[in-house]
């Protein structure tokens, strides 16, 4: 075969694996994207649906006071195995905290929630966390024991109390997500991402200030 038969063969080739390395490339960058999605710092966005946010440089979404959407029902059986309904909690300002035991964000913030909610303590707050997609209660109760969480958590493995949320208000795969609720059960304040304490802090005091 002469030289120059070869050489658009050689061509073809190269044009061949090149193409082959750039599928793969593309393939290896959506799968890095698909795991980062399940638990990352998330984002400001939640979806479609009118839920009236106005969110922030900082990542912190708002609701105006006359333009709040009630919370859902909330209610269930803990990681410990208690009953526990957030309706309960009316006429206090509620901090909703959705965690899992698998996921690096949450515990890089948990200690800021414990303090925060340490701090609030006697003064209408109160914290409660949703924790989802542990298979058991198991390591939920464990991250509990280590990081000093003392107030309550929803058991929610499969994401159904998530759902359950209006459309735009959460994102399943933006975890953690904390919410806050107000003193008549509305949704106030929403962030799709892991908390500094100075974040929470700055999130939380607008709400407790409502008269």
């Amino acid at each position: 075969m002469s030289a120059a038969r070869r050489t658009p063969q050689r061509l073809n080739r190269t044009r061949g694996h090149s193409r082959r390395r750039a599928a793969l490339t593309t393939v290896g960058a959506a799968v890095a994207a698909l795991v980062l999605s399940a638990c990352g710092s998330g984002g400001t966005a939640g979806g479609s649906g009118n839920t009236n946010f106005i969110t922030g440089k900082d990542g912190i979404a708002t609701v105006k006071k006359g333009e709040r959407a009630a919370a859902p029902d909330l209610s269930g059986t803990t990681i410990d195995g208690k009953q526990l309904d957030v309706a309960g909690y009316k006429g206090k300002v509620v901090v909703i905290n959705v965690w899992g035991s698998w996921c690096p964000p949450c515990r890089a913030e948990a200690s800021n929630f414990v303090k925060v909610a340490k701090d609030m303590e006697g003064k209408g707050v109160q914290f409660v966390g949703i924790n989802t997609r542990d298979t058991s209660t198991q390591p939920a109760r464990a991250f509990e024991k280590q990081y000093g969480v003392t107030y309550p958590s929803l058991y929610d493995p499969t994401g159904k109390l998530m759902l359950r949320f209006d459309k735009g208000t959460l994102n399943p795969q933006a975890i953690p997500s904390t919410l806050v609720i107000d003193r008549e059960g509305k949704i106030a304040a929403r962030t799709l991402q892991a908390l500094s304490e100075e974040k929470l802090r700055g999130m939380l005091a607008p709400v407790v200030a409502e008269k």
